[in-house]
Formats: structure tokens, sequence, C-alpha cells
């Protein structure tokens, strides 16, 4: 019941990113509100780039991510962003599918090489965390990058700003 109720956050989820992604405009990619922060278009990207940590998290017990490949395109083109973003949710759809409860309760781990950085914890806990509320987090500076670009904000869990003054 679980793996369902992930299903369906997920595919609700990744509409209101697609909807974000969709939002950035490719002349304030550049953007960045600190000298220590990503640009808009790098912060698009991490978090386009999320979605493919799910097969890692999800396939494999211990997921190295130094030895995992993902080819990433120009973080000042937008489209392909959008590309990488509909690649990664296509694996991550399809990774989730081969989830089963005992799954999610086994202990997971990420490494950098020998270096542990997280777990071993159970998979399903590192599934909320370090993948939904991951790209929410993100999402979440995407739209303060937005704002402070004088850019329209979409809604994702009702009208913004923006919306209401239309209506």
């Amino acid at each position: 019941m679980i793996i369902d109720y992930l299903k369906i956050e997920f595919e609700h989820e990744v509409e209101s990113t697609r909807k974000l992604l969709n939002a950035v405009p490719e002349k304030d990619l550049g953007y960045q509100p600190s000298e220590i922060s990503w640009t808009m278009g790098e912060l698009a990207q991490h978090i386009a780039t999320i979605y493919h940590w799910y097969v890692g998290t999800i396939t494999q017990d211990v997921y190295d991510i130094a030895t995992d490949s993902l080819e990433r395109g120009d973080t000042n083109d937008i489209k392909a962003t959008l590309a990488l973003f509909e690649n990664n949710v296509e694996k991550a759809r399809a990774a989730l599918n081969t989830l089963t409860e005992e799954k999610l309760q086994q202990n997971w781990t990420m490494k950098v090489g020998d270096k542990v950085v997280l777990g071993p914890m159970p998979r399903g806990i590192v599934a909320r965390g370090f993948l939904f509320n991951h790209i929410y987090h993100h999402r979440g500076e995407l739209i303060v990058y937005l704002r402070a670009t004088g850019n329209m904000v979409p809604g994702l869990y009702g009208p913004t700003y923006e919306d209401q003054k239309v209506m």
C-alpha cells in the first residue's frame, strides 16, 4: 500500500516539477543570489538530476555515486535540462515499478568511493528524505530564484500570487 502511495505522489510531483522547470527562462539561467549559491541553471539541472538517483537508490543496496555515470547538458540551456529531467523521470518511474514492501525495509547505503555519505538506513526512509523531500527542498529554492528575478511562479499546490491577481 505504501508503494502505491509513493507512486501516486511521484506522478503528481513530477507534474509540479515539470511546471516549475518550464517556468525557468533562458535569460535568467545565470542568476545567482550570492557567491556561494548555484546559478538558476545549476539549480534547475540539480533538480533534474535527483530523478536519476532514484535508480541507484531503489535498485542497489549500496549506491556508489563515484561509479555512476550521468551525462548532463549545459546548465545555460534550459532545453537540455528539460530533456535531462524527462529522461531521468522515465528511468525513475521504471525503478519505482520494481519496488516491493520488502525492498523498502532493507538497508541502503550511499558511498562516494570508499567513503559512506548516507546510511545505512531503510530504503523507505531514504526514498522519502533523499529523493522526494530533496526535490521539494530545491524546488522551493527555485521558486525564490524565480520571484527574485521577477518571473511568474506556477501554482503547484493551488493558485500563486500572480494567479490571484488575474482572477
